[in-house]
């Protein structure tokens, strides 16, 4: 289809200049209560994601997306295979990856200014005021340094979030369905910002989520995943225009990557398929 291109499969589109993040052959299970077998999440997962890209996972629920999240992140140790960020191999958590997650997690004795400042002094440093209130600024909450979280709304909590995990300066940002717990109205209004802050801070970002709109919004990649154990089924090529203005939601060519998407996750998963 015209606007819409997809690559089947793990035939994934080629990289001119060289993988920032790439899996090879990664399976990923978890080891069955009181069993001595394992449940295999995911599989064969072969994916390589250029420096400064925004790319999107979208997938049933329990397909492995959080967990690939993980196994970048260094969190998880995949069964078979390797994470490679710039060729190394991951072993472990590095200060190149932040993790945003769907909860604030945000520490509730601490003020906006205490909570970002937090992951810059868990890596051992002392940051300036001039720092840590340049990601403040930079999510939309100057005025609110002095602001505990239960005095803020949810989407400026998730922005405390986002401002904390920006200012340990990772290369890349992986984000597990950051704003599934926001009202849609508040959704989309993040989706817009984390893009401005995008084209000013140029992460490669890794976003997990269920919500078709917001991936195609989003991303330059959608990476579809088949149910579990979860595959890379498909990929699309997201050919909207950047800035992505939230007017471009109701235009045709949004229209066809959203049909392109919705008939590739529901041909996989059947009418009672459940993405999330």
């Amino acid at each position: 289809m015209a606007g819409c291109k997809v690559d089947q499969g793990s035939e994934l589109a080629e990289v001119e200049r060289g993988p920032h993040v790439e899996l090879r052959n990664v399976r990923i299970a978890y080891k069955k209560p009181s069993e001595h077998h394992y449940a295999v999440v995911a599989d064969d997962i072969d994916l390589k994601i250029r420096q400064g890209e925004f790319v999107t996972i979208v997938g049933p629920s329990g397909c492995g997306k959080t967990s690939l999240l993980l196994a970048i992140d260094g969190l998880l140790r995949p069964l078979r295979g390797e994470v490679l960020i710039r060729g190394e191999p991951v072993t472990r958590p590095g200060r190149d990856r932040a993790m945003v997650f769907q909860e604030f997690a945000l520490l509730p004795w601490r003020t906006v200014f205490g909570n970002v400042a937090f992951g810059m002094e868990l890596q051992g440093g002392r940051p300036s005021s001039e720092q840590v209130n340049r990601y403040i600024s930079l999510v939309g909450l100057s005025g609110f340094e002095r602001h505990h979280p239960h005095q803020l709304s949810g989407g400026m909590r998730q922005r405390v979030g986002l401002a904390r995990a920006l200012a340990v300066n990772p290369e890349i940002l992986l984000m597990d369905e950051p704003f599934g717990a926001l009202d849609a109205q508040t959704r989309e209004m993040m989706a817009g910002e984390l893009l401005r802050i995008w084209q000013v801070e140029r992460k490669t970002v890794v976003f997990v989520t269920h919500d078709i709109d917001e991936a195609i919004f989003l991303a330059d990649r959608v990476i579809v995943m088949s149910p579990a154990p979860g595959r890379v089924m498909a990929e699309i090529q997201v050919t909207l225009p950047r800035p992505r203005r939230p007017e471009l939601r109701a235009s045709p060519a949004f229209a066809e990557h959203r049909s392109c998407l919705h008939r590739l996750l529901f041909r996989e998963q059947g009418n009672g398929g459940s993405v999330g």
